[in-house]
Protein backbone atom coordinates (compact mmCIF):
# COMPACT_ATOMS: atom_id res chain seq x y z
CA UNK A 1 0.00 0.00 0.00
CA UNK A 2 1.42 3.14 -0.91
CA UNK A 3 3.05 5.49 2.19
CA UNK A 4 0.84 8.40 3.88
CA UNK A 5 4.29 10.83 1.98
CA UNK A 6 3.08 9.07 -1.26
CA UNK A 7 -0.78 9.23 -1.06
CA UNK A 8 -0.43 13.02 -0.63
CA UNK A 9 1.65 13.36 -3.48
CA UNK A 10 -1.39 11.40 -5.64
CA UNK A 11 -4.28 13.65 -4.25
CA UNK A 12 -2.07 17.04 -5.08
CA UNK A 13 -1.49 15.34 -8.25
CA UNK A 14 -4.92 15.10 -8.99
CA UNK A 15 -6.09 18.16 -7.42
CA UNK A 16 -3.33 19.95 -10.16
CA UNK A 17 -4.37 18.12 -12.87
CA UNK A 18 -8.41 19.46 -11.99
CA UNK A 19 -7.54 22.46 -11.12
CA UNK A 20 -4.70 23.31 -14.06
CA UNK A 21 -5.09 25.01 -17.50
CA UNK A 22 -3.55 22.18 -19.22
CA UNK A 23 -5.36 19.62 -21.68
CA UNK A 24 -8.65 18.05 -20.50
CA UNK A 25 -8.41 15.16 -18.11
CA UNK A 26 -10.03 12.54 -20.33
CA UNK A 27 -7.68 13.20 -23.03
CA UNK A 28 -4.44 12.98 -20.70
CA UNK A 29 -6.22 9.50 -19.21
CA UNK A 30 -6.44 8.55 -22.97
CA UNK A 31 -3.08 8.61 -23.35
CA UNK A 32 -1.85 6.95 -20.07
CA UNK A 33 -4.03 4.41 -19.75
CA UNK A 34 -2.52 2.80 -16.88
CA UNK A 35 -2.34 5.89 -14.25
CA UNK A 36 -1.36 3.93 -11.22
CA UNK A 37 1.93 3.06 -12.88
CA UNK A 38 3.07 6.78 -13.68
CA UNK A 39 2.27 8.02 -10.20
CA UNK A 40 4.02 4.77 -8.15
CA UNK A 41 7.40 5.48 -9.47
CA UNK A 42 8.60 6.26 -6.07
CA UNK A 43 7.50 3.29 -4.61
CA UNK A 44 9.07 1.73 -7.06
CA UNK A 45 12.69 3.25 -6.20
CA UNK A 46 12.05 2.43 -2.70
CA UNK A 47 12.10 -0.81 -3.48
CA UNK A 48 15.24 -0.69 -5.85
CA UNK A 49 17.40 1.29 -3.58
CA UNK A 50 17.80 -1.80 -1.33
CA UNK A 51 17.64 -4.65 -3.38
CA UNK A 52 19.74 -6.65 -0.96
CA UNK A 53 16.41 -6.73 1.37
CA UNK A 54 13.98 -6.64 -1.15
CA UNK A 55 12.61 -10.08 -2.69
CA UNK A 56 10.81 -9.97 -6.47
CA UNK A 57 8.01 -12.63 -6.56
CA UNK A 58 5.91 -13.21 -9.63
CA UNK A 59 3.24 -15.60 -11.01
CA UNK A 60 3.93 -17.43 -14.39
CA UNK A 61 0.79 -17.84 -16.50
CA UNK A 62 -1.00 -15.04 -17.21
CA UNK A 63 1.82 -12.78 -15.26
CA UNK A 64 5.31 -14.26 -17.48
CA UNK A 65 3.94 -16.86 -19.49
CA UNK A 66 1.13 -15.53 -21.77
CA UNK A 67 -2.01 -17.23 -21.30
CA UNK A 68 -2.23 -20.09 -24.20
CA UNK A 69 -5.57 -22.45 -25.13
CA UNK A 70 -3.21 -25.31 -24.00
CA UNK A 71 -1.17 -25.32 -20.37
CA UNK A 72 1.43 -27.56 -22.02
CA UNK A 73 2.01 -24.95 -24.84
CA UNK A 74 2.89 -21.76 -22.19
CA UNK A 75 6.17 -20.04 -22.80
CA UNK A 76 7.81 -17.16 -20.92
CA UNK A 77 8.93 -15.18 -23.42
CA UNK A 78 13.51 -14.84 -23.78
CA UNK A 79 13.28 -11.55 -22.82
CA UNK A 80 11.85 -11.99 -19.88
CA UNK A 81 13.99 -15.15 -18.90
CA UNK A 82 16.73 -12.47 -19.29
CA UNK A 83 15.06 -10.27 -17.28
CA UNK A 84 14.36 -12.62 -14.49
CA UNK A 85 18.17 -13.96 -14.49
CA UNK A 86 19.29 -9.87 -14.22
CA UNK A 87 17.24 -9.56 -11.49
CA UNK A 88 18.25 -12.63 -9.84
CA UNK A 89 22.03 -11.17 -9.66
CA UNK A 90 20.52 -8.10 -7.98
CA UNK A 91 17.75 -8.77 -5.51
CA UNK A 92 18.51 -11.18 -2.31
CA UNK A 93 15.63 -13.42 -3.83
CA UNK A 94 13.69 -13.66 -7.13
CA UNK A 95 11.08 -16.50 -6.94
CA UNK A 96 8.34 -17.82 -9.14
CA UNK A 97 4.96 -19.29 -7.33
CA UNK A 98 2.90 -21.05 -9.33
CA UNK A 99 -0.89 -22.44 -9.92
CA UNK A 100 1.14 -25.91 -11.85
CA UNK A 101 3.23 -28.78 -10.17
CA UNK A 102 6.76 -27.55 -9.14
CA UNK A 103 8.56 -29.18 -11.58
CA UNK A 104 6.27 -27.98 -14.42
CA UNK A 105 6.84 -24.81 -13.15
CA UNK A 106 10.52 -25.64 -12.43
CA UNK A 107 10.71 -26.28 -16.58
CA UNK A 108 9.29 -22.98 -17.86
CA UNK A 109 11.75 -21.01 -15.38
CA UNK A 110 14.53 -22.80 -15.92
CA UNK A 111 16.79 -20.43 -14.02
CA UNK A 112 18.76 -22.52 -11.23
CA UNK A 113 18.93 -19.04 -9.47
CA UNK A 114 15.24 -18.66 -9.61
CA UNK A 115 13.39 -20.43 -6.55
CA UNK A 116 10.46 -21.61 -8.09
CA UNK A 117 7.15 -23.10 -5.92
CA UNK A 118 4.45 -24.82 -7.03
CA UNK A 119 0.28 -25.62 -6.54
CA UNK A 120 0.22 -22.05 -5.28
CA UNK A 121 2.82 -22.79 -2.34
CA UNK A 122 0.82 -25.54 -1.01
CA UNK A 123 4.09 -27.93 -1.51
CA UNK A 124 5.74 -25.97 1.00
CA UNK A 125 3.02 -26.99 3.59
CA UNK A 126 4.28 -30.30 5.97
CA UNK A 127 1.05 -31.75 6.12
CA UNK A 128 0.31 -31.96 2.08
CA UNK A 129 2.16 -35.32 1.55
CA UNK A 130 -1.00 -37.27 3.10
CA UNK A 131 -3.07 -35.39 0.42
CA UNK A 132 -1.32 -36.63 -2.65
CA UNK A 133 -2.83 -40.56 -2.46
CA UNK A 134 -6.27 -38.98 -1.67
CA UNK A 135 -6.29 -37.13 -5.01
CA UNK A 136 -4.82 -39.68 -7.39
CA UNK A 137 -7.98 -41.41 -5.58
CA UNK A 138 -10.63 -38.94 -6.44
CA UNK A 139 -9.43 -38.37 -9.91
CA UNK A 140 -9.19 -42.27 -10.47
CA UNK A 141 -13.88 -42.07 -10.49
CA UNK A 142 -13.36 -38.72 -12.72
CA UNK A 143 -14.59 -39.76 -16.15
CA UNK A 144 -13.29 -35.98 -17.12
CA UNK A 145 -9.86 -35.54 -17.91
CA UNK A 146 -7.87 -33.25 -15.16
CA UNK A 147 -4.63 -31.63 -15.55
CA UNK A 148 -3.30 -34.20 -12.56
CA UNK A 149 -0.62 -31.61 -10.08
CA UNK A 150 0.13 -34.20 -8.15
CA UNK A 151 -0.81 -32.42 -5.04
CA UNK A 152 -3.94 -30.37 -7.11
CA UNK A 153 -5.99 -30.66 -9.87
CA UNK A 154 -7.20 -28.03 -12.83
CA UNK A 155 -10.17 -29.08 -14.94
CA UNK A 156 -9.70 -26.15 -17.84
CA UNK A 157 -12.59 -25.28 -19.74
CA UNK A 158 -11.22 -22.82 -21.84
CA UNK A 159 -12.18 -23.00 -25.48
CA UNK A 160 -15.69 -25.40 -25.05
CA UNK A 161 -17.59 -24.98 -27.63
CA UNK A 162 -20.31 -24.60 -24.81
CA UNK A 163 -19.11 -22.69 -21.35
CA UNK A 164 -22.28 -22.85 -19.96
CA UNK A 165 -22.88 -26.92 -19.99
CA UNK A 166 -18.94 -27.19 -19.26
CA UNK A 167 -19.46 -25.04 -16.06
CA UNK A 168 -22.41 -27.14 -15.12
CA UNK A 169 -20.73 -30.68 -15.60
CA UNK A 170 -17.86 -29.09 -13.21
CA UNK A 171 -20.12 -27.80 -11.00
CA UNK A 172 -20.85 -31.28 -10.48
CA UNK A 173 -17.47 -32.37 -10.44
CA UNK A 174 -16.90 -29.87 -7.52
CA UNK A 175 -19.73 -30.45 -5.39
CA UNK A 176 -17.62 -34.26 -5.46
CA UNK A 177 -14.87 -33.01 -4.59
CA UNK A 178 -16.01 -30.94 -1.63
CA UNK A 179 -17.90 -34.11 -0.06
CA UNK A 180 -14.30 -36.13 -0.79
CA UNK A 181 -12.75 -33.41 1.36
CA UNK A 182 -11.37 -30.86 -0.80
CA UNK A 183 -11.86 -27.30 -1.54
CA UNK A 184 -12.86 -26.25 -4.82
CA UNK A 185 -12.21 -22.54 -6.43
CA UNK A 186 -12.94 -20.97 -9.86
CA UNK A 187 -9.62 -19.17 -11.54
CA UNK A 188 -9.09 -18.17 -15.68
CA UNK A 189 -11.59 -20.28 -17.49
CA UNK A 190 -10.27 -23.50 -15.15
CA UNK A 191 -11.88 -25.64 -11.98
CA UNK A 192 -9.26 -26.27 -9.37
CA UNK A 193 -9.21 -29.21 -6.61
CA UNK A 194 -7.26 -28.63 -3.54
CA UNK A 195 -6.65 -30.13 0.07
CA UNK A 196 -7.91 -27.90 2.37
CA UNK A 197 -4.49 -26.92 3.78
CA UNK A 198 -3.84 -23.25 4.87
CA UNK A 199 -0.80 -22.94 3.15
CA UNK A 200 -1.32 -20.49 -0.35
CA UNK A 201 0.96 -17.58 -2.04
CA UNK A 202 0.67 -15.65 0.65
CA UNK A 203 1.79 -17.93 3.26
CA UNK A 204 4.44 -18.99 0.55
CA UNK A 205 5.77 -15.08 0.32
CA UNK A 206 5.93 -14.78 3.72
CA UNK A 207 7.58 -17.90 4.11
CA UNK A 208 10.48 -17.18 1.58
CA UNK A 209 10.81 -13.74 2.95
CA UNK A 210 11.28 -14.69 6.30
CA UNK A 211 14.07 -17.30 5.77
CA UNK A 212 15.91 -14.83 4.58
CA UNK A 213 15.13 -11.91 6.60
CA UNK A 214 13.93 -10.06 4.13
CA UNK A 215 11.29 -7.52 4.70
CA UNK A 216 10.62 -5.85 1.42
CA UNK A 217 8.90 -7.36 -1.87
CA UNK A 218 7.10 -7.18 -5.14
CA UNK A 219 4.63 -9.48 -5.81
CA UNK A 220 2.60 -9.82 -9.92
CA UNK A 221 -0.02 -11.82 -10.62
CA UNK A 222 -3.05 -11.82 -12.55
CA UNK A 223 -5.51 -14.10 -10.95
CA UNK A 224 -7.84 -14.76 -7.88
CA UNK A 225 -4.94 -16.90 -5.89
CA UNK A 226 -2.66 -13.65 -6.23
CA UNK A 227 -4.85 -11.67 -3.73
CA UNK A 228 -3.53 -13.99 -1.22
CA UNK A 229 0.00 -13.01 -1.84
CA UNK A 230 -1.22 -8.96 -2.06
CA UNK A 231 -2.37 -9.23 1.40
CA UNK A 232 0.75 -10.96 2.78
CA UNK A 233 2.62 -8.08 1.63
CA UNK A 234 0.74 -5.98 3.92
CA UNK A 235 2.83 -7.72 6.76
CA UNK A 236 6.34 -6.62 5.21
CA UNK A 237 7.79 -2.94 5.92
CA UNK A 238 7.78 -2.67 2.27
CA UNK A 239 5.35 -4.66 -0.43
CA UNK A 240 4.43 -3.49 -4.12
CA UNK A 241 1.33 -5.02 -5.65
CA UNK A 242 1.33 -5.63 -9.25
CA UNK A 243 -1.88 -6.11 -11.20
CA UNK A 244 -1.76 -7.98 -14.61
CA UNK A 245 -4.61 -7.22 -15.74
CA UNK A 246 -6.80 -8.68 -18.63
CA UNK A 247 -10.61 -9.21 -19.38
CA UNK A 248 -10.43 -12.43 -17.30
CA UNK A 249 -9.13 -10.76 -14.50
CA UNK A 250 -11.12 -11.23 -11.15
CA UNK A 251 -12.95 -8.85 -9.49
CA UNK A 252 -10.93 -6.82 -7.35
CA UNK A 253 -7.51 -7.63 -8.72
CA UNK A 254 -6.67 -4.15 -10.40
CA UNK A 255 -8.14 -2.39 -7.28
CA UNK A 256 -5.95 -4.19 -4.89
CA UNK A 257 -2.88 -3.32 -6.64
CA UNK A 258 -0.57 -0.35 -6.09
CA UNK A 259 0.53 -0.62 -9.89
CA UNK A 260 -1.20 -1.98 -13.25
CA UNK A 261 -0.04 -3.49 -16.13
CA UNK A 262 -1.71 -4.44 -19.32
CA UNK A 263 -0.05 -8.34 -19.71
CA UNK A 264 3.37 -10.03 -19.64
CA UNK A 265 5.09 -7.67 -22.31
CA UNK A 266 4.34 -4.37 -20.28
CA UNK A 267 5.41 -6.23 -16.85
CA UNK A 268 8.72 -7.30 -18.75
CA UNK A 269 9.24 -3.58 -19.01
CA UNK A 270 8.05 -2.51 -15.51
CA UNK A 271 10.52 -5.12 -14.02
CA UNK A 272 13.58 -3.26 -16.30
CA UNK A 273 13.27 -0.41 -14.12
CA UNK A 274 14.18 -2.20 -11.16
Amino acid sequence: MLDDEQQRHDHDAAADAEQGGGEPRDQADERKPHAPYSRSMELLARLAEEPRRAAIVLDIDGTLAPIVPRPADARIPDATLRELARLAGRYALVACISGRAEADAQRLVGLAQVVVVGNHGLELDPDAGSWRTRLAAFLAHEPRPAEDKGLTAAFHFRGAADERAARDELEQIAARARAAGFETRYGRKVLEILPPLPANKGSAVLRLTAERGLTRALYAGDDTTDLDAFRALERLELGVRVAVVSAEAPAGLAEAADLVVAGPDELRELLRTL
